[in-house]
């Protein structure tokens, strides 16, 4: 946990009078995610994204990254990972076989980014990458409902500080396979894909994705890339991302709280 959290002085204010103590609090700081590819003077390399996250499981998080953003195409796309001249900076080196098209990655997040291209133009963009996912079997609703207790018991910096997501990686049984905290929910759900794909494990076809937070369009499209095909969240789903929940196979659930939760895309399963 010391590498997630730090302790700061605090003024606690209730209905006694205010009291100074210590608390704490997650930590928050940049990753600068680079990666390179090609041989002598072909050599390419360029910095692909800056985020703010929680440190830990950098390296998973700078290949799940990569790969829910389109830009690999799975683990054996990946020579190496490693922090490059500081804690804060990972590049990425790929294999020889492979190479990042820079115009793609212009392209790719200017659809993706939040400034103001259509939700259509987002997902007809998704779908030049990856097929819609085959149907899958039915899931029971006594699973669904034990994945927010699950998912909050695999995360200490959570209870630690109240104030980082989580996302796991549930089998078909509902048993938890692998847990992933950081400040920010996306971050989450590289991280955990992200430790997937280094294993070269995926697609995740027979996986559920669970996540602390609200269901975005980032966060179903990351949940498409690889290739799973349940998405649960305690929080609700987003306009867009129930849009390509359902034109893309993905079982959509939120709001999955004690013994209730709301089916928007794919309630036949």
């Amino acid at each position: 946990m010391s590498d997630k959290t730090t302790s700061v002085a605090v003024t606690r204010v209730a209905s006694h009078a205010p009291e100074h103590d210590d608390d704490l609090v997650v930590i928050e700081e940049p990753l600068e995610i680079s990666a390179a590819w090609g041989n002598g003077e072909a050599q390419r390399e360029k910095n692909i994204s800056v985020t703010m996250r929680t440190p830990g499981d950098d390296f998973d998080l700078a290949v799940g990254f990569l790969f829910t953003e389109g830009l690999i195409r799975d683990g054996d796309d990946v020579e190496s990972v490693r922090h490059w001249g500081s804690p804060n900076r990972v590049r990425v080196a790929l294999a020889p076989h492979a190479k990042i098209d820079t115009a793609k990655l212009e392209r790719h997040f200017y659809t993706t980014s939040s400034c103001g291209v259509c939700g259509k133009t987002s997902i007809d963009a998704l779908r030049t990458v990856v097929a819609p996912l085959p149907p899958h079997d039915s899931i029971d609703r006594a699973i669904v409902n034990r994945l927010p207790e699950l998912l909050q018991g695999a995360q200490p910096a959570f209870h630690a500080t109240g104030s980082v997501h989580g996302a796991a990686i549930f089998d078909r049984n509902g048993a938890l396979l692998r847990a992933r905290e950081d400040i920010g929910r996306h971050n989450a759900v590289d991280k955990v894909i992200g430790s997937y794909v280094r294993e070269r494990a995926t697609p995740l076809h027979d996986a559920l994705l669970a996540v602390s937070s609200r269901a975005s369009f980032e966060i179903v499209q990351k949940a498409i890339m690889a290739g799973i095909r349940i998405v649960a969240s305690v929080g609700g789903p987003s306009s867009l991302a129930i849009e390509l929940a359902r034109e893309m196979g993905v079982t959509l659930i939120g709001f999955v709280r004690g013994e209730r939760f709301n089916v928007y895309a794919g309630e036949v399963r």
